[in-house]
């Protein structure tokens, strides 16, 4: 189980997150894009910092909405889908080749990761974009009970997928995750998210309802927007690595 992490989302002079402190303890960063937050010199900063941890890069495209975080919705057909992600994902790459690396996956952010899981034709648009990619980039999915649908779509298209759970959103009876507006959305106490960590592990997980849901996943998200998450995904990593793991 790999850890993965939202990163270089800050814009300018704005600083978001903790990026220095988090990476040394992840295995995948998803580095924004610049729609919906980032510009060129962080993506840079960021690519620089994954190289130097020895971590793996993918891209985290959204929305073209920095005042909303690309949280919002924003209509587009499947074909701009396409070319929103496509346009994200080569500039993202090309920064990573001024560094000698590459884009290895695709993990849409916020709204667009939202509309990926719930919407066959936005999943089927993003794949488009990333099976006519030279570099062949996977994409990251929220691991469900069943994902078969949509891993239909992307061998039909030859893209790989990566299954994700997360650390510390709650998840509904459907195994999608709780929508941010719903109470009890995010988990914010050490130990219901530990606990939900060793459920993923094994295997399953518990529902907002308190249902139990199965599903296999390859890698864990977890967030470090605070020096107490980045206490906590280092007591994570521990749960995932041998005790004595020093980054």
């Amino acid at each position: 189980m790999k850890l993965n992490c939202d990163m270089g989302e800050s814009f300018g002079p704005w600083k978001m997150g903790n990026d220095e402190a988090v990476m040394p303890w992840i295995d995948m960063a998803n580095i924004a894009c610049g729609f919906h937050a980032s510009d060129p010199d962080i993506m840079s900063g960021t690519v620089k910092q994954a190289i130097d941890c020895g971590v793996t890069i993918g891209a985290h495209p959204g929305y073209n909405d920095k005042v909303g975080f690309g949280r919002r919705s924003i209509p587009h057909s499947p074909e701009s889908i396409t070319h929103l992600v496509a346009y994200q994902v080569g500039a993202l790459d090309a920064i990573c080749q001024l560094h000698g690396t590459r884009v290895k996956y695709i993990k849409p952010h916020g709204a667009l990761y939202h509309e990926m899981m719930n919407n066959p034709d936005v999943f089927e648009a993003i794949v488009i974009a990333a099976a006519n990619m030279d570099f062949k980039p996977a994409i990251m999915i929220q691991a469900m009970a069943e994902n078969e649908s949509n891993k239909k779509i992307a061998d039909r298209y030859s893209v790989s997928l990566i299954y994700e759970a997360y650390a510390d959103r709650a998840y509904d009876d459907n195994g999608l995750l709780v929508s941010r507006s719903v109470p009890g959305a995010v988990h914010q106490e050490a130990a219901m998210i530990l606990q939900q960590v060793k459920g993923i592990l094994s295997g399953e997980v518990n529902t907002i309802s308190g249902k139990r849901l199965k599903l296999r996943a390859d890698s864990l998200c977890v967030h470090g927007d605070n020096l107490d998450a980045i206490a906590l995904i280092q007591q994570i990593r521990q749960m995932l690595k041998p005790a004595d793991y020093t980054p």
